[in-house]
């Protein structure tokens, strides 16, 4: 298995000066004082970055745990709620890491979440048999986390803390999480960051991932103006579809493809039928198999000027750049049900698997196996774009090409 499928396996102040007393206004003439507008939520805003460095293709920001905080780099998944790190004594199994792992008892606000709290029922209502919280998360490829719910101050900037933060403190971590040192939760669940923060901050948040590995993209929780490319005009908005099933996770209604100003022959039930979930901690785009093989065949047909390379796991449509200074190909945008376009960055179309081959890229989609319950836009397609996520109004905004 090349390292590149295993990479793959985890398929997520301003002040205002006092106004000068008004101009006495002649007598007979109605003066309305101005009603200043309602204050908005508070924002925070962190840098993200690829995590290739921590041998992940998640994108990864550092926080800080505890009094004093110890900051901790993270990955970034919204189709997960529990935000957890690895922390001493690793009674079951802590695997290496980039940082020194999060010792507990080296901190004055930390505790254990106890059996009756309301958090606990969230993460399960498991118990142990001193009366504290239990939690466990088992991912798609099989990779778990299991721990002690506990509370913990975290440190979103050296500025903005949320004490009483609610997260796994990891004793049994087994799987393939590369060297970050745990992951923020960012689903629709009550434990997850989002929701936590929604008191402080507001039922919003957006994230940019970076278009190169060498450049950050950003985490903001809280509502913020969009980026300065971005009126809030130009932002496209669809809704956020919710699944009984599958409560914690962001859907989206795709109903077609647009290539190059081609769309996709394929009837939008091909894609309504189990749905589309979006995604940050999922690496790739998994299309109906019927909708992938359009998007490749029409791909291929724009790309003849191309010299075809070999496949390469997981991806069967792939091209030889060398000696070409400039790469051109067909945009590709995503069209929902309820009229809105989400624009594809030029960086997010191909993906370059191979280190020693680094002229080599392929289309960085793939067929959907017949395991996986619903379509997935993971964030390899992300990339470069402002994405905005609305809990409060239940719709998810692209900006686009902002990092």
């Amino acid at each position: 298995m090349n390292r590149l499928s295993k990479l793959l396996q985890r398929s997520s102040v301003s002040s205002a000066a006092a106004a000068p007393a008004p101009s006495p206004l002649p007598r007979g003439i109605p003066f309305f004082p101005p009603v200043a507008p309602p204050a908005e939520a508070p924002a925070v805003t962190i840098p993200d970055s690829t995590g290739t460095s921590l041998d992940t293709l998640e994108f990864v920001v550092t926080v800080g745990f505890g009094s004093p905080a110890q900051n901790y780099t993270l990955s970034i998944d919204t189709g997960s709620d529990v935000s957890w790190i690895q922390c001493l004594p690793c009674s079951g199994h802590c695997y290496k890491q980039h940082d020194p792992v999060f010792d507990p008892t080296k901190s004055a606000t930390y505790s254990a979440v106890p059996c009756g709290h309301p958090q606990c029922a969230a993460a399960g209502g498991k118990c142990s048999n001193s009366g504290t919280c239990l939690y466990k998360v088992t991912y798609g490829d099989g990779s778990s986390t299991a721990g002690v719910l506990s509370h913990e101050t975290l440190s979103l900037s050296s500025t903005r803390d949320l004490p009483g933060f609610a997260f796994g403190c990891g004793q049994t971590n087994l799987g393939e999480f590369g060297g970050v040192d745990g992951l923020v939760g960012l689903g629709r669940g009550a434990l997850s960051l989002p929701s936590q923060a929604a008191a402080t901050f507001g039922a919003t948040f957006s994230y940019c991932l970076p278009s190169y590995d060498t450049t950050h993209g950003y985490l903001t929780m809280g509502s913020t103006t969009p980026a300065a490319s971005n009126d809030d005009d130009d932002v496209q908005y669809t809704a956020m579809i919710q699944k009984e099933d599958y409560p914690s996770l962001y859907f989206v209604e795709v109903v077609s493809i647009d290539i190059g100003g081609y769309i996709l022959p394929v009837p939008p039930t091909v894609f309504t039928r189990d749905g589309t979930l979006f995604d940050s901690g999922t690496i790739l785009t998994y299309l109906p198999p019927e909708a992938y093989a359009s998007l490749r065949d029409r791909f291929k047909f724009t790309m003849t000027q191309y010299k075809p390379a070999p496949a390469y796991d997981p991806f069967d449509t792939c091209y030889d750049f060398t000696g070409h200074n400039a790469i051109f190909m067909p945009a590709v945008a995503f069209k929902f049900s309820d009229g809105a376009v989400f624009d594809l960055s030029p960086v997010a179309i191909l993906i370059y698997p191979d280190d020693t081959a680094p002229a080599t890229g392929c289309l960085a989609f793939v067929p959907r196996p017949s395991t996986m319950p619903f379509n997935i836009i993971g964030n390899t397609q992300q990339r470069g774009t402002e994405v905005i996520y609305d809990v409060a109004a239940e719709k998810i905004g692209f900006g686009q090409f902002t990092c």
